[in-house]
């Protein structure tokens, strides 16, 4: 081989080497720029998403809100700002009962078992008128939202009749449903649709589903809450008539038997 030849070929070498590395340059320096702009939509997706968790944690929930909201719609049957005086009963009737009541108190779950049907019966009776003051507290101990769910549902139910909201009163409260106090059942709307099937005037009622689902009178159920803290009651179940304690003889608690009520009502009336 010439010399001149040699030379050639070494130079054709050169070049090809040269034009490789320069190709394989290319490809290191592209995938470098995808990985740095993979790397920098990775740390936006986070930061992002740190973001966005920040901003769901700092936004009020919706029982937060429900409580500041300045439009509240409150259900038929009520009276008073907001609607939160409730009041069930021929008109005629001179004398009101208050009863103020947390839906997962077991108390009231018991006086409702024992003395319920009697304070209905003396209502429809024209015996006396019945004022309902629902309350919250028993979330407060455990940060549940079954108090609060109940008290909407039975905006739902009061909005349908007031004897609807006697019946689904009564059937949350029964055996059958009221849970344990540390059992927060109350706060799926499944739970109280499944009880309100067992009331006639709720069972497959579309506007009572969607009211319950919705939260129709979240609102007004924390209206409602602020009443009964407003009232100056401490515990529930407590009864009143023109604005005096109604409670078992040589006690200050409610009456939790139909004879301790009927003696307790009967003082009361003629008072």
């Amino acid at each position: 081989m010439s010399n001149r030849n040699n030379q050639a070929n070494k130079a054709a070498a050169r070049e090809r080497l040269r034009a490789e590395r320069e190709k394989q340059a290319k490809k290191d320096k592209a995938r470098r720029q995808v990985i740095v702009a993979a790397s920098a939509v990775a740390v936006l997706a986070v930061a992002g998403g740190i973001g966005y968790a920040v901003v769901q944690a700092n936004k009020p929930s919706e029982w937060v809100a429900a409580a500041d909201a300045k439009n509240v719609t409150a259900p038929k049957h009520t009276e008073g700002e907001n609607g939160t005086t409730v009041v069930i009963g021929k008109a005629e009737a001179k004398k009101t009962l208050e009863i103020y009541e947390d839906s997962r108190c077991p108390v009231c779950a018991t006086f409702e078992q024992n003395v319920g049907a009697k304070v209905d019966k003396d209502v429809e009776a024209g015996t006396y008128k019945l004022r309902y003051v629902g309350a919250t507290f028993i979330d407060n101990s455990d940060q549940g939202t079954g108090s609060k769910n109940a008290l909407s549902a039975l905006g739902a139910a009061l909005d349908v009749s007031p004897e609807a909201f006697l019946a689904y009163k009564n059937a949350l409260y029964s055996q059958q449903f009221h849970p344990e106090e540390t059992d927060d059942k109350f706060s799926k709307d499944s739970y109280l649709l499944e009880v309100a099937d067992t009331v006639p005037a709720l069972k497959g009622n579309a506007k009572f589903r969607e009211d319950v689902e919705s939260g129709t009178f979240d609102a007004w159920a924390m209206k409602m809450s602020k009443t009964f803290d407003k009232s100056g009651v401490r515990g529930t179940p407590t009864l009143k008539m023109d604005g005096k304690p109604v409670t078992a003889e040589g006690s200050e608690n409610a009456p939790m038997t139909v004879a301790q009520f009927d003696a307790a009502i009967s003082k009361a009336l003629k008072a």
